[in-house]
């Protein structure tokens, strides 16, 4: 080998040299700067699960059209505080506040624990969902079984308000089955995971209806021929309900054979 080949060998080997450090150290920053943007993306995704189920996330970032809604079969359940408004005008804000949020995280949890998501707090009432994310034929016994944990979370909640010298509360539920649009409504500053239709109408009402029977969880016909026979319900009179074009027949949920309370958490 020459002089001249062998300086022209070496000189090419400090630029491959360097060209390789300057694309290793081009690695190592584009490395971390993936790192950096992968923990920030499971930053966001953690923080939205507090206002969205999982399964939601999910579908938002893996879906080309997230809002695009979907018929399904769901069962809804609505929840709302018996005399709150009376409450209200008893204690001061600041008490009011603590004893709502402490009852709404009682309930959510209940709800939660059997595959429900709550898509709204409304004022002391709460709406939830099941089945509304992948079919679920179970949805009726999931609901039912979250309505009577919420009885069994709203007792011993009463229980640790009593301790305290407050009121107890008492609340009413109404469920109902039936198909219904689920998807990302909303305006194009806010968005909800809900459902809208009928379904949703009859089951607010058949809530508000639980004051007149004196019962505080209250089904539908179509909510009872897909439960368990295990479930104890009562055949009320049939309801007529403001906004509902027929009849809505109504039972009153007792109690579910062969569980106790271990059973509700």
């Amino acid at each position: 080998m020459t002089p001249l080949i062998a300086i022209a060998f070496v000189a090419a080997l400090v630029v491959l040299g360097a060209l390789w450090m300057h694309s290793r150290r081009e690695l190592i920053r584009l490395e971390s700067r993936l790192e950096e943007a992968l923990s920030n993306l499971d930053r966001l995704q953690r923080a939205f699960v507090r206002f969205a189920p999982h399964p939601l996330v999910e579908k938002v970032i893996g879906s080309d059209d997230p809002l695009a809604g979907e018929v399904k079969e769901v069962t809804v359940l609505f929840a709302d505080l018996a005399g709150f408004t009376a409450l209200s005008e008893r204690l001061p804000a600041s008490t009011l506040v603590r004893v709502l949020n402490g009852y709404f995280d009682c309930m959510n949890d209940a709800i939660t624990e059997y595959g429900g998501h709550v898509t709204t707090f409304l004022g002391d009432g709460l709406f939830a969902l099941f089945g509304a994310f992948e079919p679920n034929p179970w949805q009726s016994n999931d609901a039912a079984r979250a309505a009577l944990g919420m009885r069994i979370a709203l007792a011993r909640y009463n229980e640790e308000l009593a301790n305290q010298g407050l009121p107890k509360l008492a609340f009413g539920v109404g469920l109902h089955r039936d198909t219904g649009l689920a998807g990302l409504i909303g305006s194009k500053q806010k968005l909800d995971f809900t459902v809208a239709g009928g379904v949703v109408n009859i089951a607010a009402r058949v809530q508000s209806h639980t004051r007149e029977c004196g019962v505080d969880i209250l089904i539908t016909r179509e909510v009872r021929n897909a439960l368990d026979p295990r479930y104890i319900v009562r055949e009320l009179p049939a309801a007529n309900l403001r906004g509902v074009g027929r009849p809505v027949e109504v039972f009153a949920l007792e109690a579910l054979k062969g569980a106790n309370e271990a059973d509700h958490g």
